[in-house]
């Protein structure tokens, strides 16, 4: 199938899943970096307190937060 085929009929909602080799699929930009940041002991307890009201980690809720801001 060609691209231009493939592309015209995902625009028009049909299920192309079995035309894609699945094994082969990658995501772009999904390397990590580390970054250290210094925060003030009270911003890491409201971060600390926060974190704990929505069930996760620290971490993650600072990646939540930098990739919402970000979009």
């Amino acid at each position: 199938m060609k691209a231009r085929e493939f592309d015209e009929r995902f625009d028009a909602g049909e299920d192309v899943s079995a035309q894609v080799d699945w094994s082969q699929a990658r995501r772009t930009n999904t390397q990590t970096r580390r970054v250290n940041v210094d925060f003030p002991a009270w911003v890491v307890t409201s971060l600390d307190r926060q974190a704990k009201e929505l069930g996760v980690t620290r971490q993650s809720l600072i990646k939540l937060w930098i990739a919402e801001r970000l979009q």
